[in-house]
C-alpha cells in the first residue's frame, strides 16, 4: 500500500516495493515445534518470543503467529522451521495489575524480569549472528515481554540476515508522532515508517518506557509494530483485555501479509496473497477526453474484472466542474457495479464541455469518497483519468488538505493519477500524500493495474482525531531513603520495579521493602483515570548508601506520555 516502485523478482513476476506488537499475562499453546524442513541450516528460520510466564512450544501467541505465516508459506516451495526462542519468559506480575497493593511493596522476583529479557536478548543475538548457517534467512517476532526482547536484541543483530521483525504490544515502544496535546499522529503527520496498526494517536511510549532509537539504519524497511486499540503496554490507555487481543483480532493475521510480501521478495518466489478490494474510477469528461477514455477502456475492464474476480468491489463516476455546470455523476456503486453493468456504463459516458484548464477534481474525489461506502480492512483505490489540472481550491472552496484528510481518516484511500505527461508534476504531491502512484504513459497501464491488484491493505496505520484527550497527572512532593509520596488526580497509580509490575495502589505514599542495593534499581509510578494512562515517573534508586545506610532516590525525567 506504501510502495512507490515497481519491479520484477527472479522469477519475472511484477511485484511491488512496499515502504512497510511484553506480555505480563500467562499464555498457552503446541506441544513440539515442527519443523518443515531436514537440513540444519533451512532457506529461513521464524524465531517468536512470547510473553510473560508462556510455555515454550505451547504459548497460545506463539502458535497463532506460526499458524499465520505457515498457512501462506504452505504456498511457496521454501524450507523453514518455526522457534520459539528459548528463554525464560519469566511471569512477574502475571496477575498484578487487577492487585490493589497497600503502602508498603515488597520487590519480591521483580529482579527476575530484567534478567529473563537479557536472556532472550543474548539467545537470539547469538542464533541470529551465529556463523554456523550463514545463508539462513530470519523473520523474528515477540509479544508482550517477547517484543522487549526483540526491539531491545535488535541494534545487536546482524541486519543482512534479517527479513523482517514484528513487535506486538511492546512495552518499550517509541513513536514520537505521539508527542503533545494534539500530537503529529492525530492529523495523520510524521508517522514513523514501522508504525504498522497503532491505531492510538497519543501512543508515544510504552509502559515500561521506550526503545530509542526504535529501529536503526540498517533495518528501515525491515521493522513493524502493532499495537491494540487501547492496550495498557504500549497506548495511552489503560485496558488488560487489549493486551491479551492480539490472537482473537487477528493482529498476527494482519502482521502475516506483511512478513510473506517481505519473504516473497527476498526469495523470489510468487506472492498470491490480497485482501479484498474496493476500487473507484473517477473520470475527467470533458470534451477533450474522448481519445484517453477510449484508450483506457480495455484496461479499465481489466481492473474491474480482476477486482471482482478476487471478491472485491469496483464503482464509477465521472465529473467535469462546478461551473459547467456538472457534479459528479454515478454510473454505478460497490453494490449495483457488476462487471456487465460496468462495462455497459463506461461506454455510455458522455464527454462535453470544459474548455478551462482546470476541473474539479478536489470536490468531485471528496464526494465519491464520501459517497461509498467502503469495506473495513479492504484496499482501497481511487483512480483517476485526466488530462487536466485540478483546481485547489475548488470552486466550492474544497481544499486539498480537506480531500487528503478524508483520504487518511476513511483508511486511507490511494490516489492514482492517469494523466499525460504535462500534467504529471501536478498529480505528484496528491498522489504522494495518499500513498498512490501517477502513471503518464499509457504504456505502463498494463503494470498500474497489476501493483494496484498486488497490493494488499493492513489495518489503519493510525485513528486521526480532534478530540483531546485529559490525561492524569501525577508528581513527586517528597522522596526518603526507601520511600515516595505523591499527588495524583488519577484514581490509582500502577507501581513498577525494574520493569516488573508490583500491582495497582490507591494510595499516595509507598515504602520499598526488600531491596537489593548490589542491583540498579528504578521505580516507575504511572496515574490511570479508568482507561487513560499519563506520564510515569521514574525514580533510580542509587547504589550508593546515605549517612543512614540506605539507598537514595533520585526522579528521573518521566520516560512515558505526551510531553
Amino acid at each position: 500500500m506504501r510502495g512507490k516502485n515497481l519491479i520484477k523478482n527472479r522469477g519475472g513476476q511484477k511485484i511491488k516495493l512496499r515502504c512497510v506488537g511484553v506480555a505480563l499475562m500467562l499464555l498457552v499453546g503446541a506441544n513440539v515445534p515442527r519443523m518443515a524442513v531436514a537440513s540444519s541450516c533451512p532457506d529461513l528460520r521464524v524465531v517468536f518470543a512470547r510473553g510473560s510466564g508462556g510455555e515454550r512450544w505451547k504459548d497460545d501467541n506463539y502458535l497463532a503467529f506460526k499458524s499465520a505465516i505457515e498457512t501462506k508459506l504452505a504456498m511457496v516451495n521454501l524450507n523453514y522451521e518455526f522457534i520459539d526462542l528459548d528463554y525464560p519468559a519469566v511471569g512477574v506480575g502475571v496477575d498484578k495489575l487487577d492487585v490493589t497493593l497497600g503502602a508498603l511493596i515488597g520487590s519480591g522476583n521483580a529482579y527476575e524480569f530484567g534478567d529473563s529479557i537479557k536472556s532472550g536478548v543474548k539467545n537470539l543475538k547469538n542464533m541470529v549472528n551465529s556463523s554456523a548457517c550463514p545463508g539462513t534467512k530470519y523473520v523474528i517476532g515477540g509479544y508482550s515481554q517477547g517484543a522487549m526482547v526483540v526491539s531491545k536484541a535488535l541494534s545487536s543483530l546482524d541486519s543482512s540476515k534479517i527479513i523482517y521483525a514484528a513487535t506486538f504490544g511492546d512495552p518499550w515502544i517509541y513513536l514520537p508522532e505521539g508527542v503533545g496535546v494534539m500530537p503529529a499522529a492525530c492529523k495523520g503527520k510524521n508517522l514513523s515508517d514501522y508504525r504498522k496498526y497503532v491505531p492510538d494517536c497519543y501512543a508515544y511510549k510504552g509502559l515500561l518506557g521506550a526503545n530509542v532509537p526504535y529501529r536503526t539504519e540498517a533495518f528501515v524497511d525491515k521493522v513493524g509494530t502493532w499495537c491494540n486499540k487501547r492496550d495498557v503496554f504500549c497506548s495511552s490507555h489503560y485496558n488488560v483485555s487489549d493486551h491479551l487481543g492480539y490472537i482473537s483480532d487477528d493482529l498476527y493475521g494482519d502482521a502475516s501479509k506483511v512478513i510473506f510480501d517481505k519473504i516473497t521478495r527476498e526469495f523470489g518466489l510468487p506472492n498470491t496473497i490480497s485482501s479484498p478490494h474496493d476500487t473507484a474510477i473517477l473520470i475527467d469528461s470533458t470534451g477533450s477526453m474522448v481519445g484517453m477514455i477510449e484508450e483506457y477502456k480495455s484496461e479499465a475492464l481489466r481492473l474491474a474484472q480482476q477486482t471482482l474476480a478476487s471478491g472485491g468491489r469496483v464503482a464509477l463516476y465521472d465529473y467535469r466542474d462546478l461551473d459547467d455546470p456538472y457534479n459528479p455523476v454515478e454510473h454505478c456503486d460497490f453494490n449495483s457495479c457488476t462487471l456487465e453493468v460496468f462495462e455497459r456504463e463506461l461506454a455510455d459516458i458522455p464527454t462535453d464541455g470544459g474548455g478551462d484548464d482546470a476541473e474539479s477534481l478536489l470536490s468531485a474525489s471528496f464526494h465519491v469518497m464520501t459517497s461509498l461506502k467502503w469495506k473495513y480492512g479492504s484496499t482501497k483505490s481511487l483512480v483517476v483519468l485526466t488530462d487536466a489540472n485540478f483546481l485547489a481550491p475548488d470552486r466550492d472552496g474544497m481544499t486539498f488538505d480537506e480531500v487528503v484528510a478524508m483520504s487518511k481518516r476513511i483508511d486511507p484511500i490511494n490516489f492514482y493519477i492517469i494523466t499525460n505527461s504535462e500534467h504529471g508534476d501536478d498529480y505528484k504531491l496528491l498522489a504522494s500524500a495518499t500513498d498512490g502512484k501517477v502513471v503518464t504513459n499509457f504504456d505502463e497501464l498494463e503494470l498500474l493495474t497489476d501493483y494496484i491488484m498486488e497490493r494488499y491493505d493492513s489495518l489503519p496505520r493510525v485513528e486521526e482525531t480532534l478530540e483531546m484527550v485529559d490525561r492524569p497527572v501525577l508528581t513527586i512532593q517528597n522522596v526518603s531513603d526507601t520511600g515516595v509520596e505523591f499527588t495524583s488526580n488519577s484514581i490509582r497509580t500502577i507501581v513498577i520495579l525494574n520493569g516488573a509490575i508490583l500491582g495497582v495502589t490507591s494510595e499516595k505514599s509507598i515504602t520499598l521493602t526488600g531491596l537489593n542495593s548490589a542491583r540498579e534499581n528504578e521505580l516507575t509510578l504511572v496515574p490511570i483515570n479508568d482507561d487513560v494512562r499519563g506520564d510515569a515517573v521514574t525514580m533510580e534508586l542509587k547504589n550508593t548508601p546515605t549517612s543512614e545506610g540506605n539507598m537514595n532516590l533520585v526522579p528521573k525525567v518521566p520516560n512515558t506520555g505526551a510531553k
